[in-house]
């Protein structure tokens, strides 16, 4: 494992933000490796943009310490703290062309307008906007918009890039073109990113290590595999991915191992701290697989489906609640009303600590 005071590192040490009488931010302690993307991710409110407003220096702590690269900079200024941040707007000069808007920085730092402008042009080069440093921001693309304010940032050579929300405004299709080039950039040049969203698909995309938040407070971190296949709360199943979280009973099998019953299935359990009792599980829509009604199934009923192209989106109805299904078995829908029978793949089923 990299050292955390190497170059590009971050460690906040419980950090505490007060707002008033109301706390955002409790106690949030983690560590960031050079050279990785980590995403915060959480719902609106979770305190994810604040603490990116620490690290960026436009939020002062109330309590706790923020080291970049080892040195302490709780109480520098952001001008001071070797960072850049791309904002969700972009923050473009419109009257500005795209090379002055890159260079502006640098501008602002000393340089001259004629080492700006050459630093710029390479700036745009990292980004694929090569030849573009003529036009104005109004002549491009989203996504090309997207590219400039990266390049932006990049330019000032920051030991950590910092990105709040960056393809909020782009449509569904751009989103994941730009967040592939975001990726890509960052794996390439081997430069430390702290990337705020709200997305759950964009953050498995995208990062090496996720921090999910919940209040303030980190309700798990992992990489995006850990989090999705072993989540640690049914929030964390729910929000990483959609989950059905469902009551079951851990019980001893045949073999001596443990298994999850549920009604009349039952399903193997992999987790090594698994322990008899009751217990729930995350059950991915896509783990569960229909047929007709019979022994070792669970007994559904259909309340709903929806032709998707590629697959079905079924709602069903069972003892344990409404579970939701995506059947890639789109050769037949199966009618509303009908009865089923409920099984599960091995994988897309885990087991939710108590």
């Amino acid at each position: 494992m990299t050292s955390p005071t190497a170059k590009g590192s971050v460690r906040f040490e419980a950090v505490e933000k007060r707002f008033g009488s109301v706390v955002a931010i409790r106690q949030l302690s983690f560590d960031i490796e050079p050279g990785t993307l980590v995403t915060l991710l959480g719902p609106s409110g979770c305190g994810k943009t604040t603490t990116l407003r620490m690290l960026a220096g436009l939020e002062q702590p109330t309590a706790g310490r923020i080291l970049i690269g080892g040195r302490d900079v709780t109480n520098l200024p952001a001008n001071e703290r070797d960072v850049s941040m791309v904002f969700q707007s972009y923050a473009l000069f419109p009257h500005m062309s795209v090379g002055e808007n890159v260079a502006y920085g640098l501008r602002s730092g000393g340089s001259s307008k004629r080492q700006a402008l050459e630093r710029a042009r390479e700036g745009l080069a990292l980004v694929g906007l090569e030849g573009f440093a003529e036009r104005l921001p109004s002549e491009l693309s989203g996504g090309q918009q997207q590219r400039v304010a990266v390049a932006r940032a990049l330019v000032l050579e920051p030991q950590v890039l910092l990105l709040d929300e960056p393809l909020s405004n782009l449509d569904a299709r751009l989103r994941r073109h730009v967040r592939t080039e975001i990726r890509e950039l960052q794996q390439r040049l081997g430069f430390t990113a702290v990337y705020v969203t709200h997305d759950q698909e964009e953050a498995l995309a995208v990062s090496d290590r996720i921090v999910v938040m919940k209040s303030g407070e980190i309700a798990q971190a992992g990489s995006p595999r850990e989090l999705y296949e072993a989540p640690a709360s049914s929030f964390i199943a729910d929000f990483i991915g959609e989950a059905n979280v469902v009551p079951c009973e851990v019980a001893r099998a045949g073999d001596g191992g443990l298994e999850a019953r549920l009604g009349g299935l039952r399903h193997p359990i992999r987790a090594p701290a698994a322990r008899e009792g009751a217990a729930q599980l995350a059950i991915r829509p896509n783990a569960i697989t229909l047929s007709e009604p019979g022994p070792g199934r669970l007994d559904g009923r259909v309340a709903s489906a929806a032709y998707l192209g590629d697959h079905i989106e079924y709602e069903v109805e069972t003892a344990l609640g409404r579970l939701f299904v995506v059947d890639t078995a789109i050769e037949t829908v199966r009618p509303v009303a009908s009865d089923i029978g409920i099984g599960l793949h091995e994988r897309g089923v885990a087991l939710i600590p108590a």
